[in-house]
């Protein structure tokens, strides 16, 4: 990059925190810390976001679930079938409910039989090794590439060492602003901002045209 280039593109990534810069996690009220709960919650968002629907959706269907008490593996895995579905019905998730419902009822207890409810055992097999914490995080039943990106990309702020992580989804908001494509450009442009913030608004732009637009529109302001 030119040095104007990369001017314009830390305006760009300036703009990117200032309108989209929150990470679906705190959008769905987790308080994301290297804490059971808080990390079991996010793999139940992160669950939820992958599927075909809305991320608004998704987002409205775990503030449900965690209305409802079933914030850890050990409550989700006590609820029943029909109490997951009822949950995930009032957050609007109503076209993989039964399905999903299911696999919450199953990941929560792989959660625990596999790591003791505590995904920070992932975090120590994994040592280190995005790949093998994906590979990992793969196993949970409903959670598949996808998902496991979401999550990967959401605790980026607690698990540095799985480096700076966008995803697919985030590289196509890198590319509908002409920022760098690969993980280690994009980095230079952030910098010392909060990546996972960062991150998650990429996406945003990459879901929602209006929202890429009002960034596009603040990036100029700020020229």
């Amino acid at each position: 990059m030119t040095g104007k280039a990369s001017a314009s593109a830390r305006r760009t990534a300036d703009a990117l925190l200032e309108e989209c810069g929150r990470t679906y996690a705190a959008e769905a009220g987790i308080r994301l810390r290297d804490t059971p709960q808080p990390l079991y919650q996010l793999l139940v968002l992160s669950h939820l976001l992958s599927a075909r629907i809305r991320a608004s959706v998704a987002v409205a269907a775990a503030r449900a679930l965690f209305a409802h008490g079933m914030r850890t593996p050990r409550r989700m895995a006590d609820a029943t079938w029909q109490q997951r579905v009822d949950a995930l019905g009032e957050g609007g998730y109503r076209r993989y409910d039964e399905r999903t419902s299911t696999q919450l009822g199953e990941g929560a207890h792989l959660v625990l039989d596999v790591w003791k409810g505590d995904l920070r055992r992932l975090r120590a097999e994994a040592d280190g090794d995005t790949e093998a914490l994906r590979r990992g995080l793969r196993r949970v039943p409903g959670i598949g590439p996808a998902g496991a990106d979401i999550f990967v990309r959401e605790v980026q702020g607690v698990w540095p060492e799985t480096g700076f992580w966008v995803g697919a989804k985030g590289i196509q908001g890198a590319e509908r602003f002409g920022l760098p494509t690969s993980a280690g450009r994009l980095s230079e442009v952030v910098r010392d901002r909060d990546r996972a913030a960062f991150a998650a608004a990429l996406v945003r732009a990459a879901l929602d045209r209006e929202a890429a637009e009002t960034v596009r529109e603040a990036a100029l302001a700020r020229k």
